[in-house]
């Protein structure tokens, strides 16, 4: 995720950054330029189709799909920031999770051994939701304290050792049926959130819409020379291209943020809040 200074508008303005959609979109953009040099030339200089009032007003069109494509533009990106936000809570609800876990094993006085297995246990469940997201796969075979089977869901087989134990607490009569009662909430959470964040990456928007979405822009830019070189001559050539890359920059975010948890610029710290989880579980059973 980037981070940065909102109210410096010079970097935004001046600066061009990796992921802005401008390095993915210049090819297209010098194509659509091309084309609309080709047609507002041809249109000019030899067919002189100016002199019809029917052709001259093709540019009506543009004004009212234009609106439809904005609503359109503007459902897609809100949808896809929701599913932004979302994960962003659920791994605050993890990050929170795993903290006050930390703490009700701390405040029980276990045996060091235990409390060293959940002082481990607890943040390795973050890490291995993490590498579940990105479709890798985390510990191996094996891991130091809790074995983990390759091919297998990760998180689950981390939260199946980590309930194991706290059942073995239980059956030793080092924790009472109270505290047990207590206890299982937070434990159920891991699953509660691991379902909730593969239910955002596994979900992505609806195929159809999206390839409706990308040929719209197309079709819609693509036909702009036809009604605009009569008011604007040869000016369609940089003014088409602009207007392609702000519609298809929105398309492009949108695609990029649906869903969080990957490598992207703008997806979520994962690394970082996974880091932070083992960190301040450290801290507080150690």
């Amino acid at each position: 995720m980037i981070n940065y200074n909102p109210k410096n508008w010079s970097t935004f303005i001046f600066h061009i950054h990796k992921s802005d959609t401008f390095r993915k979109l210049w090819p297209l953009m010098l194509s659509i330029a091309i084309f609309s040099g080709l047609v507002a030339f041809a249109e000019l200089n030899f067919f002189q189709l100016s002199k019809s009032s029917y052709v001259t007003n093709v540019g009506m069109m543009h004004s009212l799909l234009g609106f439809v494509l904005s609503l359109l533009l503007v459902f897609r990106t809100n949808t896809a920031y929701d599913r932004w936000w979302e994960g962003r809570k659920l791994l605050g609800s993890l990050t929170n999770v795993s903290r006050n876990l930390a703490m009700k094993i701390k405040a029980l006085k276990l045996p060091e051994e235990d409390v060293r297995f959940f002082e481990y246990g607890i943040p390795k469940y973050a890490f291995g939701l993490k590498e579940h997201l990105r479709e890798k796969l985390y510990f191996g075979k094996n891991s130091l304290l809790i074995e983990v089977e390759e091919g297998k869901h990760i998180p689950n087989q981390i939260a199946g050792s980590l309930i194991k134990r706290f059942y073995g607490l239980l059956e030793k009569g080092l924790i009472s049926q109270e505290q047990f009662i207590v206890l299982s909430g937070d434990f159920n959470q891991f699953t509660d959130i691991c379902g909730a964040c593969e239910r955002i990456k596994n979900t992505p928007i609806p195929f159809s819409y999206s390839a409706f979405i990308k040929k719209f822009i197309f079709i819609y830019v693509v036909t702009l020379p036809f009604g605009w070189v009569f008011s604007l001559g040869y000016f369609v050539v940089p003014i088409v291209p602009f207007i392609l890359y702000v519609l298809a920059s929105l398309e492009l975010i949108a695609e990029e943020i649906e869903n969080p948890f990957g490598y992207d610029a703008n997806d979520l710290p994962v690394d970082q809040i996974c880091t932070n989880i083992e960190k301040h579980v450290g801290e507080i059973l150690g």
